[in-house]
Protein backbone atom coordinates (compact mmCIF):
# COMPACT_ATOMS: atom_id res chain seq x y z
CA UNK A 1 0.00 0.00 0.00
CA UNK A 2 1.21 3.65 -0.56
CA UNK A 3 1.17 5.12 2.55
CA UNK A 4 1.72 9.11 1.05
CA UNK A 5 -1.95 7.99 -0.87
CA UNK A 6 -3.48 6.57 1.87
CA UNK A 7 -2.48 9.83 4.12
CA UNK A 8 -3.89 12.06 1.45
CA UNK A 9 -7.17 9.89 1.79
CA UNK A 10 -7.26 10.15 5.82
CA UNK A 11 -6.44 13.79 6.03
CA UNK A 12 -8.66 14.67 3.23
CA UNK A 13 -11.72 12.60 5.85
CA UNK A 14 -10.43 14.14 8.98
CA UNK A 15 -11.05 17.74 8.10
CA UNK A 16 -13.63 16.98 5.75
CA UNK A 17 -11.85 19.36 3.30
CA UNK A 18 -9.51 18.73 0.38
CA UNK A 19 -7.78 22.19 0.80
CA UNK A 20 -7.41 21.79 3.99
CA UNK A 21 -5.47 18.33 3.46
CA UNK A 22 -3.53 20.11 0.58
CA UNK A 23 -2.25 22.69 2.99
CA UNK A 24 -1.38 20.06 5.97
CA UNK A 25 1.07 18.27 3.56
CA UNK A 26 1.91 21.46 1.94
CA UNK A 27 1.10 20.28 -1.90
CA UNK A 28 -1.72 21.67 -3.94
CA UNK A 29 -5.69 20.60 -3.85
CA UNK A 30 -5.32 18.41 -7.49
CA UNK A 31 -2.30 16.64 -6.08
CA UNK A 32 -4.49 15.22 -2.94
CA UNK A 33 -7.58 14.59 -5.70
CA UNK A 34 -5.16 12.43 -7.76
CA UNK A 35 -3.46 10.60 -5.21
CA UNK A 36 -7.06 9.89 -3.56
CA UNK A 37 -7.86 9.16 -7.31
CA UNK A 38 -5.06 6.55 -7.89
CA UNK A 39 -5.76 5.03 -4.48
CA UNK A 40 -8.81 3.79 -5.80
CA UNK A 41 -7.81 2.54 -8.97
CA UNK A 42 -5.45 0.46 -7.83
CA UNK A 43 -8.26 -1.15 -5.71
CA UNK A 44 -10.69 -0.81 -7.60
CA UNK A 45 -12.60 0.51 -5.13
CA UNK A 46 -14.25 3.31 -4.08
CA UNK A 47 -13.32 4.90 -0.69
CA UNK A 48 -15.08 7.92 -0.88
CA UNK A 49 -17.82 9.78 -2.67
CA UNK A 50 -19.09 13.86 -2.65
CA UNK A 51 -22.31 14.81 -1.44
CA UNK A 52 -22.24 18.43 -1.90
CA UNK A 53 -19.52 19.86 -0.64
CA UNK A 54 -18.69 16.70 2.00
CA UNK A 55 -17.16 13.94 1.37
CA UNK A 56 -18.87 10.99 2.62
CA UNK A 57 -16.74 7.18 3.36
CA UNK A 58 -17.96 4.36 1.39
CA UNK A 59 -18.51 1.19 3.45
CA UNK A 60 -14.93 0.31 2.33
CA UNK A 61 -13.65 3.73 2.90
CA UNK A 62 -14.92 3.23 6.84
CA UNK A 63 -13.12 0.29 7.08
CA UNK A 64 -9.64 1.73 5.26
CA UNK A 65 -10.34 5.52 7.30
CA UNK A 66 -10.05 3.15 10.57
CA UNK A 67 -7.24 1.26 9.67
CA UNK A 68 -5.32 4.74 8.63
CA UNK A 69 -6.23 6.35 11.89
CA UNK A 70 -4.65 3.42 13.72
CA UNK A 71 -1.70 4.29 11.24
CA UNK A 72 -1.27 7.52 11.99
CA UNK A 73 -1.41 7.35 15.75
CA UNK A 74 0.31 5.50 15.73
CA UNK A 75 3.09 7.25 13.81
CA UNK A 76 2.67 10.27 16.23
CA UNK A 77 3.03 8.07 18.91
CA UNK A 78 6.76 6.69 17.44
CA UNK A 79 7.49 10.78 16.67
CA UNK A 80 6.49 11.52 20.49
CA UNK A 81 8.77 8.25 21.67
CA UNK A 82 11.79 9.73 19.50
CA UNK A 83 11.09 13.49 20.95
CA UNK A 84 11.16 11.85 24.25
CA UNK A 85 14.60 10.60 23.81
CA UNK A 86 15.63 14.28 22.52
CA UNK A 87 14.42 15.64 25.79
CA UNK A 88 16.47 13.77 27.65
CA UNK A 89 19.38 15.13 25.90
CA UNK A 90 18.41 18.71 26.92
CA UNK A 91 15.62 19.65 24.72
CA UNK A 92 12.32 20.54 25.26
CA UNK A 93 9.10 20.13 27.04
CA UNK A 94 6.06 21.58 25.47
CA UNK A 95 3.07 22.66 27.14
CA UNK A 96 0.02 23.75 26.03
CA UNK A 97 -2.47 25.42 28.88
CA UNK A 98 -5.22 27.83 29.47
CA UNK A 99 -4.87 31.12 30.04
CA UNK A 100 -5.48 31.91 33.56
CA UNK A 101 -3.60 28.75 34.52
CA UNK A 102 -0.33 29.31 31.98
CA UNK A 103 -0.19 33.65 33.40
CA UNK A 104 -0.71 33.13 36.92
CA UNK A 105 -0.15 29.38 38.26
CA UNK A 106 2.24 27.66 35.40
CA UNK A 107 5.43 30.08 36.19
CA UNK A 108 6.09 29.56 39.44
CA UNK A 109 5.80 25.80 39.09
CA UNK A 110 8.20 25.85 36.00
CA UNK A 111 10.87 27.79 38.20
CA UNK A 112 10.88 25.49 40.64
CA UNK A 113 11.33 22.52 37.81
CA UNK A 114 14.08 25.26 36.19
CA UNK A 115 15.99 25.46 39.52
CA UNK A 116 16.32 21.19 39.86
CA UNK A 117 16.63 21.27 35.73
CA UNK A 118 18.47 23.81 34.08
CA UNK A 119 19.58 22.19 31.13
CA UNK A 120 15.87 21.34 30.02
CA UNK A 121 13.90 24.02 27.66
CA UNK A 122 9.94 24.66 28.33
CA UNK A 123 7.83 25.91 25.94
CA UNK A 124 4.48 27.23 26.59
CA UNK A 125 1.61 28.02 24.63
CA UNK A 126 -1.59 29.69 26.09
CA UNK A 127 -4.57 28.60 24.04
CA UNK A 128 -8.27 28.04 24.53
CA UNK A 129 -9.34 24.71 26.32
CA UNK A 130 -10.61 23.04 23.50
CA UNK A 131 -7.53 23.31 21.62
CA UNK A 132 -5.42 22.35 24.63
CA UNK A 133 -7.61 19.22 24.81
CA UNK A 134 -7.31 18.76 20.77
CA UNK A 135 -3.60 19.20 20.52
CA UNK A 136 -2.53 17.34 23.97
CA UNK A 137 -4.89 14.12 21.86
CA UNK A 138 -2.70 14.47 19.02
CA UNK A 139 0.15 14.82 20.96
CA UNK A 140 1.22 18.14 20.20
CA UNK A 141 2.18 19.22 23.80
CA UNK A 142 3.61 16.71 26.09
CA UNK A 143 0.94 17.85 29.11
CA UNK A 144 -2.16 20.50 28.93
CA UNK A 145 -3.80 22.46 31.61
CA UNK A 146 -7.25 22.98 30.97
CA UNK A 147 -10.34 24.85 33.35
CA UNK A 148 -12.88 22.00 33.47
CA UNK A 149 -12.80 18.38 32.70
CA UNK A 150 -13.06 16.52 29.78
CA UNK A 151 -13.68 12.95 29.20
CA UNK A 152 -12.19 11.23 26.21
CA UNK A 153 -10.31 7.36 25.63
CA UNK A 154 -7.14 8.82 24.78
CA UNK A 155 -6.55 11.21 27.72
CA UNK A 156 -5.73 10.80 31.83
CA UNK A 157 -7.38 13.71 33.54
CA UNK A 158 -5.76 14.68 36.98
CA UNK A 159 -6.92 17.70 39.18
CA UNK A 160 -4.21 20.34 40.27
CA UNK A 161 -5.96 22.75 42.11
CA UNK A 162 -8.90 24.67 42.69
CA UNK A 163 -9.56 28.41 43.08
CA UNK A 164 -11.99 30.72 44.65
CA UNK A 165 -13.80 32.83 42.37
CA UNK A 166 -15.09 36.58 43.45
CA UNK A 167 -16.95 39.23 41.82
CA UNK A 168 -14.53 42.11 41.15
CA UNK A 169 -16.74 46.12 40.87
CA UNK A 170 -15.08 49.24 41.09
CA UNK A 171 -14.17 50.98 44.40
CA UNK A 172 -16.88 53.71 43.46
CA UNK A 173 -19.60 51.03 42.72
CA UNK A 174 -22.78 50.41 44.52
CA UNK A 175 -21.90 47.00 45.08
CA UNK A 176 -18.22 47.88 46.67
CA UNK A 177 -19.61 48.40 50.04
CA UNK A 178 -21.17 45.05 50.47
CA UNK A 179 -19.77 41.67 52.21
CA UNK A 180 -21.17 39.41 50.40
CA UNK A 181 -23.37 39.31 46.98
CA UNK A 182 -26.90 37.85 46.87
CA UNK A 183 -28.18 36.66 43.11
CA UNK A 184 -30.74 39.86 43.65
CA UNK A 185 -27.98 42.18 43.95
CA UNK A 186 -27.14 42.07 40.11
CA UNK A 187 -30.13 42.27 39.19
CA UNK A 188 -29.64 44.81 36.16
CA UNK A 189 -26.07 44.93 36.33
CA UNK A 190 -24.05 45.07 33.73
CA UNK A 191 -22.25 41.93 33.67
CA UNK A 192 -18.74 41.87 31.74
CA UNK A 193 -18.01 38.27 30.90
CA UNK A 194 -15.53 35.51 29.47
CA UNK A 195 -16.11 34.11 26.43
CA UNK A 196 -19.50 31.98 25.29
CA UNK A 197 -19.22 28.46 27.43
CA UNK A 198 -16.30 29.88 30.16
CA UNK A 199 -16.11 28.31 33.39
CA UNK A 200 -16.86 31.83 34.87
CA UNK A 201 -19.97 32.26 32.27
CA UNK A 202 -21.60 29.37 33.46
CA UNK A 203 -20.92 29.80 37.25
CA UNK A 204 -22.75 33.32 36.80
CA UNK A 205 -25.43 31.79 34.59
CA UNK A 206 -25.84 28.83 37.59
CA UNK A 207 -25.97 31.87 40.23
CA UNK A 208 -27.84 34.00 38.59
CA UNK A 209 -30.37 30.99 36.90
CA UNK A 210 -31.83 30.01 39.92
CA UNK A 211 -33.48 33.45 41.30
CA UNK A 212 -34.09 34.33 37.70
CA UNK A 213 -32.39 37.16 37.93
CA UNK A 214 -31.75 39.10 34.90
CA UNK A 215 -28.22 41.17 33.97
CA UNK A 216 -26.99 42.06 30.85
CA UNK A 217 -24.62 40.29 29.26
CA UNK A 218 -22.89 43.53 27.36
CA UNK A 219 -19.61 42.87 27.06
CA UNK A 220 -17.40 39.95 26.40
CA UNK A 221 -13.78 39.49 26.63
CA UNK A 222 -11.10 36.29 26.23
CA UNK A 223 -8.64 37.72 28.30
CA UNK A 224 -8.31 38.46 32.21
CA UNK A 225 -6.62 42.04 31.56
CA UNK A 226 -9.27 43.25 29.39
CA UNK A 227 -11.78 42.39 31.84
CA UNK A 228 -10.37 43.83 34.66
CA UNK A 229 -9.33 47.11 33.20
CA UNK A 230 -13.05 47.19 31.91
CA UNK A 231 -14.30 46.59 35.58
CA UNK A 232 -11.61 49.69 36.85
CA UNK A 233 -13.19 52.07 34.19
CA UNK A 234 -16.60 51.63 35.40
CA UNK A 235 -17.70 49.70 32.16
CA UNK A 236 -19.38 46.43 34.82
CA UNK A 237 -18.64 44.33 36.89
CA UNK A 238 -17.41 40.50 36.65
CA UNK A 239 -16.43 37.10 38.25
CA UNK A 240 -12.77 36.60 38.48
CA UNK A 241 -9.84 34.62 39.85
CA UNK A 242 -8.80 36.29 43.71
CA UNK A 243 -5.49 35.44 42.21
CA UNK A 244 -6.23 36.59 38.44
CA UNK A 245 -7.46 40.11 40.17
CA UNK A 246 -5.20 39.61 43.54
CA UNK A 247 -2.80 42.51 42.42
CA UNK A 248 -5.42 45.09 41.38
CA UNK A 249 -7.29 44.39 44.97
CA UNK A 250 -4.45 44.78 47.22
CA UNK A 251 -3.45 48.43 45.55
CA UNK A 252 -7.71 48.92 45.60
CA UNK A 253 -7.92 49.47 42.30
CA UNK A 254 -10.31 46.74 42.16
CA UNK A 255 -12.51 45.53 45.19
CA UNK A 256 -13.66 41.76 45.55
CA UNK A 257 -16.90 40.85 46.98
CA UNK A 258 -17.60 37.78 47.53
CA UNK A 259 -20.94 35.98 46.76
CA UNK A 260 -23.19 34.33 48.87
CA UNK A 261 -23.55 30.29 50.13
CA UNK A 262 -20.88 27.77 49.11
CA UNK A 263 -17.74 29.63 47.75
CA UNK A 264 -17.60 29.86 43.94
CA UNK A 265 -14.83 28.01 43.08
CA UNK A 266 -13.13 26.77 39.50
CA UNK A 267 -10.45 23.09 39.20
CA UNK A 268 -7.72 23.19 37.22
CA UNK A 269 -6.70 20.04 35.30
CA UNK A 270 -3.65 18.63 34.06
CA UNK A 271 -4.08 15.93 30.85
CA UNK A 272 -1.89 13.51 29.28
CA UNK A 273 -2.48 11.35 26.35
CA UNK A 274 -2.63 7.81 27.67
CA UNK A 275 -0.01 6.16 25.60
CA UNK A 276 2.34 8.86 25.37
CA UNK A 277 5.77 7.92 26.53
CA UNK A 278 6.98 9.60 29.69
CA UNK A 279 10.60 10.92 29.97
CA UNK A 280 12.38 10.95 33.21
CA UNK A 281 12.57 14.98 32.80
CA UNK A 282 8.59 14.99 32.02
CA UNK A 283 7.96 13.18 34.87
CA UNK A 284 10.07 15.16 36.86
CA UNK A 285 7.89 18.11 35.81
CA UNK A 286 4.78 16.19 36.79
CA UNK A 287 6.17 15.50 40.16
CA UNK A 288 6.70 18.99 41.17
CA UNK A 289 2.74 19.91 38.90
CA UNK A 290 1.35 17.50 41.62
CA UNK A 291 3.07 17.97 44.75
Amino acid sequence: MNLNQLKLFYLSIKRQSLSDAAAELNITQPAVTKGIKRLQEYYEVRFVERVGKKLVLTRAGQALYDIADNIFTMEKVAEDRIRSFQIEQGQQIRIHTSESFGAYYLPTIIHQFKTANPDISVKVDILPTEKVVETTIALQSDIGFISYPVQHNRLILQEVLEEKLVMIVAPGHRLAAKTTLAPRDLEGEAMIMHEHGSVLQRAIDAFTGAKDVRVSKHLEFSNNEAIKRAVAEGDGIALISEKVAGEEIQTGKLTAVPLAGPPVTRTFYMIQRKDKFVSSSLAGLVEVILA
